[in-house]
Protein backbone atom coordinates (compact mmCIF):
# COMPACT_ATOMS: atom_id res chain seq x y z
CA UNK A 1 0.00 0.00 0.00
CA UNK A 2 0.98 3.59 -0.52
CA UNK A 3 0.00 4.57 3.16
CA UNK A 4 -3.35 6.05 4.37
CA UNK A 5 -5.24 9.12 3.47
CA UNK A 6 -3.34 11.54 5.08
CA UNK A 7 -6.19 14.16 5.16
CA UNK A 8 -8.54 11.40 6.87
CA UNK A 9 -6.91 12.63 9.96
CA UNK A 10 -7.80 15.26 13.02
CA UNK A 11 -4.00 14.92 14.12
CA UNK A 12 -0.93 12.88 13.16
CA UNK A 13 1.10 12.08 16.29
CA UNK A 14 4.72 11.90 15.74
CA UNK A 15 6.95 9.86 18.27
CA UNK A 16 9.69 12.00 18.13
CA UNK A 17 13.11 11.14 19.20
CA UNK A 18 15.33 14.12 17.45
CA UNK A 19 17.02 10.89 15.06
CA UNK A 20 17.21 10.63 11.56
CA UNK A 21 14.47 8.27 11.34
CA UNK A 22 11.69 10.16 13.20
CA UNK A 23 13.18 13.32 11.53
CA UNK A 24 12.84 12.06 8.23
CA UNK A 25 8.88 11.05 9.11
CA UNK A 26 7.95 14.62 10.08
CA UNK A 27 9.81 16.06 6.75
CA UNK A 28 8.02 13.33 4.89
CA UNK A 29 4.67 14.45 6.58
CA UNK A 30 5.88 18.09 5.11
CA UNK A 31 7.00 16.99 2.07
CA UNK A 32 3.08 15.69 1.33
CA UNK A 33 1.45 18.71 1.97
CA UNK A 34 0.53 18.13 5.99
CA UNK A 35 -0.35 21.37 7.31
CA UNK A 36 2.11 21.59 10.35
CA UNK A 37 -0.88 22.82 12.54
CA UNK A 38 -2.23 19.18 12.35
CA UNK A 39 1.13 17.34 13.42
CA UNK A 40 2.61 16.82 16.88
CA UNK A 41 5.89 15.90 18.01
CA UNK A 42 5.92 13.60 21.39
CA UNK A 43 9.44 13.23 22.69
CA UNK A 44 9.90 10.32 25.41
CA UNK A 45 12.27 11.60 28.21
CA UNK A 46 13.76 7.75 29.17
CA UNK A 47 15.65 9.08 31.76
CA UNK A 48 13.05 11.53 33.09
CA UNK A 49 13.95 12.84 36.35
CA UNK A 50 17.12 11.23 36.90
CA UNK A 51 19.79 11.60 34.36
CA UNK A 52 22.08 8.37 33.51
CA UNK A 53 22.00 6.92 29.99
CA UNK A 54 20.52 9.41 27.30
CA UNK A 55 22.24 12.40 25.52
CA UNK A 56 21.36 15.44 27.93
CA UNK A 57 20.89 17.37 24.31
CA UNK A 58 18.15 15.68 22.80
CA UNK A 59 15.41 17.19 24.60
CA UNK A 60 16.95 20.73 24.16
CA UNK A 61 17.22 19.63 19.98
CA UNK A 62 13.59 18.34 19.86
CA UNK A 63 12.68 21.32 21.22
CA UNK A 64 14.59 23.73 18.44
CA UNK A 65 13.32 21.78 15.87
CA UNK A 66 9.83 21.68 16.86
CA UNK A 67 10.30 25.42 17.01
CA UNK A 68 11.51 25.92 13.52
CA UNK A 69 9.21 23.40 12.10
CA UNK A 70 6.30 25.39 14.10
CA UNK A 71 4.73 22.10 15.42
CA UNK A 72 4.21 21.82 19.17
CA UNK A 73 6.42 19.16 21.26
CA UNK A 74 4.84 16.88 24.04
CA UNK A 75 7.44 15.63 26.25
CA UNK A 76 6.55 12.63 28.08
CA UNK A 77 8.50 10.26 30.68
CA UNK A 78 8.05 7.49 33.45
CA UNK A 79 8.29 9.19 36.49
CA UNK A 80 11.87 8.03 38.25
CA UNK A 81 13.18 6.82 33.96
CA UNK A 82 15.45 4.20 33.67
CA UNK A 83 17.08 4.17 36.48
CA UNK A 84 13.70 4.35 38.95
CA UNK A 85 12.40 0.87 36.60
CA UNK A 86 16.18 -0.83 37.05
CA UNK A 87 15.72 -0.28 40.84
CA UNK A 88 12.53 -1.85 41.38
CA UNK A 89 12.03 -4.00 44.36
CA UNK A 90 8.89 -4.70 44.91
CA UNK A 91 7.18 -1.62 43.92
CA UNK A 92 4.59 -1.31 40.94
CA UNK A 93 6.16 0.63 37.40
CA UNK A 94 6.49 4.50 38.15
CA UNK A 95 3.34 6.70 36.87
CA UNK A 96 3.57 8.30 33.17
CA UNK A 97 3.66 11.94 33.16
CA UNK A 98 2.87 14.41 29.74
CA UNK A 99 2.67 17.99 28.92
CA UNK A 100 -0.67 18.76 27.67
CA UNK A 101 -1.56 21.33 25.10
CA UNK A 102 -1.81 24.77 26.85
CA UNK A 103 0.18 24.00 29.51
CA UNK A 104 0.25 21.78 32.82
CA UNK A 105 0.74 17.80 32.94
CA UNK A 106 -1.20 15.15 32.86
CA UNK A 107 -0.44 11.69 34.64
CA UNK A 108 -1.56 8.31 34.28
CA UNK A 109 -0.60 4.75 35.89
CA UNK A 110 1.54 3.74 38.43
CA UNK A 111 -0.97 1.71 40.80
CA UNK A 112 -0.09 -1.09 39.61
CA UNK A 113 1.07 -5.05 40.37
CA UNK A 114 4.10 -5.22 42.44
CA UNK A 115 7.61 -6.15 40.16
CA UNK A 116 11.42 -6.53 40.92
CA UNK A 117 14.00 -5.68 38.08
CA UNK A 118 17.31 -4.55 39.86
CA UNK A 119 19.24 -5.48 36.36
CA UNK A 120 20.09 -3.57 32.99
CA UNK A 121 17.51 -4.20 30.17
CA UNK A 122 18.95 -7.72 28.57
CA UNK A 123 20.09 -7.13 24.77
CA UNK A 124 17.58 -8.96 23.10
CA UNK A 125 14.43 -8.57 20.42
CA UNK A 126 11.71 -9.71 23.39
CA UNK A 127 10.81 -6.39 24.20
CA UNK A 128 9.84 -8.45 27.61
CA UNK A 129 13.43 -8.64 28.84
CA UNK A 130 14.53 -5.53 27.06
CA UNK A 131 11.84 -3.39 28.83
CA UNK A 132 13.82 0.25 28.22
CA UNK A 133 11.86 0.29 24.71
CA UNK A 134 8.54 -0.80 25.90
CA UNK A 135 8.51 0.36 29.53
CA UNK A 136 9.93 3.56 28.88
CA UNK A 137 9.23 4.52 24.89
CA UNK A 138 6.21 2.50 23.41
CA UNK A 139 4.00 2.81 26.61
CA UNK A 140 4.83 6.00 27.54
CA UNK A 141 3.10 7.28 23.77
CA UNK A 142 0.15 4.48 24.95
CA UNK A 143 -0.44 6.35 28.06
CA UNK A 144 -0.68 9.78 27.47
CA UNK A 145 -2.65 8.97 24.43
CA UNK A 146 -5.64 6.89 26.45
CA UNK A 147 -5.04 9.36 29.32
CA UNK A 148 -6.21 12.54 27.00
CA UNK A 149 -9.92 13.07 26.56
CA UNK A 150 -8.81 15.10 23.38
CA UNK A 151 -7.81 11.37 21.29
CA UNK A 152 -10.86 10.38 21.66
CA UNK A 153 -12.72 13.16 19.32
CA UNK A 154 -11.87 12.68 15.88
CA UNK A 155 -9.05 10.27 14.43
CA UNK A 156 -5.78 9.95 15.02
CA UNK A 157 -2.62 8.81 13.06
CA UNK A 158 0.38 7.81 15.17
CA UNK A 159 3.93 7.96 13.40
CA UNK A 160 6.58 5.88 13.84
CA UNK A 161 10.22 5.72 12.30
CA UNK A 162 10.94 1.90 12.90
CA UNK A 163 12.24 0.59 8.92
CA UNK A 164 12.48 -2.80 7.74
CA UNK A 165 16.56 -2.52 6.91
CA UNK A 166 17.53 -2.24 10.29
CA UNK A 167 16.77 -5.42 11.34
CA UNK A 168 14.38 -8.95 10.93
CA UNK A 169 12.34 -8.12 13.27
CA UNK A 170 11.48 -4.78 12.75
CA UNK A 171 11.17 -5.94 8.38
CA UNK A 172 8.45 -8.27 9.85
CA UNK A 173 6.19 -4.99 11.48
CA UNK A 174 2.92 -4.03 9.66
CA UNK A 175 3.28 -0.72 7.68
CA UNK A 176 -0.31 0.05 8.60
CA UNK A 177 -2.55 -1.08 11.17
CA UNK A 178 -4.67 0.22 14.02
CA UNK A 179 -2.62 0.95 16.81
CA UNK A 180 -2.67 -0.07 20.51
CA UNK A 181 -4.52 1.99 21.99
CA UNK A 182 -7.45 2.22 19.38
CA UNK A 183 -10.84 1.10 21.05
CA UNK A 184 -14.03 -0.23 19.49
CA UNK A 185 -16.32 1.53 21.54
CA UNK A 186 -18.91 -0.48 23.86
CA UNK A 187 -20.07 1.69 26.47
CA UNK A 188 -17.19 3.99 26.02
CA UNK A 189 -16.68 6.27 23.17
CA UNK A 190 -14.56 4.59 20.34
CA UNK A 191 -10.76 5.83 20.32
CA UNK A 192 -10.18 5.41 16.57
CA UNK A 193 -6.33 6.08 16.22
CA UNK A 194 -4.44 4.33 13.86
CA UNK A 195 -0.51 3.69 13.24
CA UNK A 196 1.72 3.74 10.72
CA UNK A 197 5.52 3.35 9.78
CA UNK A 198 5.82 5.50 6.37
CA UNK A 199 9.60 4.65 6.01
CA UNK A 200 9.27 0.93 6.73
CA UNK A 201 10.57 0.26 3.50
CA UNK A 202 13.40 2.57 2.89
CA UNK A 203 17.12 2.36 2.99
CA UNK A 204 19.18 4.74 5.13
CA UNK A 205 20.53 6.43 2.05
CA UNK A 206 16.93 7.65 1.24
CA UNK A 207 16.43 9.00 5.04
CA UNK A 208 19.53 10.84 4.62
CA UNK A 209 18.42 12.45 1.13
CA UNK A 210 15.21 14.03 2.94
CA UNK A 211 16.98 15.52 5.62
CA UNK A 212 19.58 16.43 3.14
CA UNK A 213 16.57 18.40 1.54
CA UNK A 214 15.77 20.33 4.13
CA UNK A 215 18.74 21.05 5.23
CA UNK A 216 18.81 19.98 8.77
CA UNK A 217 21.61 19.85 11.42
CA UNK A 218 21.65 16.19 12.40
CA UNK A 219 21.52 15.20 15.96
CA UNK A 220 24.91 15.43 17.86
CA UNK A 221 25.42 12.12 17.65
CA UNK A 222 25.52 11.66 14.03
CA UNK A 223 28.47 14.33 14.26
CA UNK A 224 30.22 12.48 17.01
CA UNK A 225 30.32 9.04 15.37
CA UNK A 226 27.46 7.54 16.55
CA UNK A 227 25.06 6.04 13.61
CA UNK A 228 22.18 5.36 15.29
CA UNK A 229 20.51 7.58 17.74
CA UNK A 230 18.97 5.49 20.96
CA UNK A 231 20.56 6.34 24.72
CA UNK A 232 24.06 7.84 24.32
CA UNK A 233 24.55 4.32 27.05
CA UNK A 234 22.31 2.15 24.60
CA UNK A 235 22.61 -1.49 25.73
CA UNK A 236 23.36 -2.29 22.50
CA UNK A 237 26.48 0.07 22.25
CA UNK A 238 29.59 -1.43 19.79
CA UNK A 239 32.84 -1.05 21.64
CA UNK A 240 33.63 1.71 19.78
CA UNK A 241 30.62 3.65 21.29
CA UNK A 242 31.72 2.74 24.90
CA UNK A 243 35.04 3.31 24.31
CA UNK A 244 34.17 6.88 23.03
CA UNK A 245 31.90 7.06 26.06
CA UNK A 246 34.90 5.79 28.64
CA UNK A 247 37.50 8.52 27.00
CA UNK A 248 35.29 11.99 26.77
CA UNK A 249 32.21 11.11 28.87
CA UNK A 250 34.11 9.77 32.74
CA UNK A 251 31.83 10.22 34.87
CA UNK A 252 29.05 8.52 33.07
CA UNK A 253 30.63 5.36 31.83
CA UNK A 254 31.85 5.30 35.58
CA UNK A 255 28.61 5.43 36.73
CA UNK A 256 26.96 2.55 34.59
CA UNK A 257 29.81 0.55 35.31
CA UNK A 258 29.48 0.65 38.88
CA UNK A 259 25.38 -0.05 38.17
CA UNK A 260 26.32 -3.10 36.70
CA UNK A 261 29.03 -4.01 38.94
CA UNK A 262 26.42 -3.85 42.04
CA UNK A 263 23.48 -5.64 39.94
CA UNK A 264 25.50 -8.71 39.22
CA UNK A 265 25.03 -9.05 35.48
CA UNK A 266 26.89 -7.47 32.80
CA UNK A 267 24.73 -5.59 30.54
CA UNK A 268 26.11 -7.45 27.01
CA UNK A 269 25.76 -11.14 28.43
CA UNK A 270 29.42 -12.43 27.28
CA UNK A 271 31.47 -9.28 28.12
CA UNK A 272 31.23 -6.52 31.10
CA UNK A 273 31.29 -2.98 30.18
CA UNK A 274 34.37 -2.31 32.07
CA UNK A 275 35.92 -4.67 29.60
CA UNK A 276 33.84 -3.63 26.28
CA UNK A 277 36.36 -0.38 25.69
CA UNK A 278 38.90 -2.81 25.23
CA UNK A 279 37.97 -3.53 22.54
CA UNK A 280 37.27 -0.51 20.43
CA UNK A 281 38.67 2.82 19.79
CA UNK A 282 36.78 5.71 20.54
CA UNK A 283 35.51 7.71 17.18
CA UNK A 284 37.54 9.81 15.58
CA UNK A 285 35.06 12.54 14.72
CA UNK A 286 34.74 13.07 18.86
CA UNK A 287 37.70 13.13 19.40
CA UNK A 288 38.11 15.93 17.24
CA UNK A 289 35.26 18.03 18.32
CA UNK A 290 35.19 19.04 22.44
CA UNK A 291 32.97 21.87 21.30
CA UNK A 292 30.26 19.05 20.20
CA UNK A 293 30.90 17.11 23.23
CA UNK A 294 30.71 19.76 25.05
CA UNK A 295 27.28 20.73 23.18
CA UNK A 296 26.19 17.32 23.68
CA UNK A 297 26.46 17.81 27.19
CA UNK A 298 24.42 20.99 27.46
CA UNK A 299 21.01 21.69 28.24
CA UNK A 300 20.34 24.24 25.61
CA UNK A 301 20.90 23.59 22.03
CA UNK A 302 22.92 25.99 20.65
CA UNK A 303 23.43 25.00 17.04
CA UNK A 304 21.95 26.31 14.15
CA UNK A 305 18.76 23.88 13.37
CA UNK A 306 19.52 24.42 9.63
CA UNK A 307 22.99 24.10 7.92
CA UNK A 308 23.91 25.35 4.35
CA UNK A 309 26.00 24.06 2.95
CA UNK A 310 24.70 20.75 4.10
CA UNK A 311 27.25 17.24 4.56
CA UNK A 312 26.91 13.82 5.80
CA UNK A 313 27.53 13.37 9.03
CA UNK A 314 30.44 11.15 10.03
CA UNK A 315 28.15 8.86 11.65
CA UNK A 316 25.91 8.15 8.55
CA UNK A 317 26.19 4.89 7.33
CA UNK A 318 28.82 3.32 9.96
CA UNK A 319 27.84 0.41 12.48
CA UNK A 320 24.20 -0.50 13.38
CA UNK A 321 25.06 -0.35 16.80
CA UNK A 322 21.03 -0.47 18.25
CA UNK A 323 17.77 -1.89 18.88
CA UNK A 324 16.65 -4.29 16.60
Amino acid sequence: MTGPDLGGYDRIAVAFSGGKDSLACLLHLLEAGVPASRIELHHHDVDGDQPFVDWPCTLPCCRALAGYFGVPLYRSWRVGGFLGEMDRQGDPTGAVVFELPGGGLGRAGGAGPPGWRGRFPQVSADLRVRWCSSVLKIEVLAAAIRGQARFLKGRTLVVTGERAEESPGRARYATFEPHRTATGGGRAPPRRVDHWRPLHGWAQAEVWRIIERFGVTPHLAYQLGWSRLSCRACIFGSPNQWATIRALLPDQFRRIAAREHASGFTIQRSVSVIALPDRGRPYPAALSRPDLVAQAEAADWRLPVISRPWSLPPGAFGEAAGPG
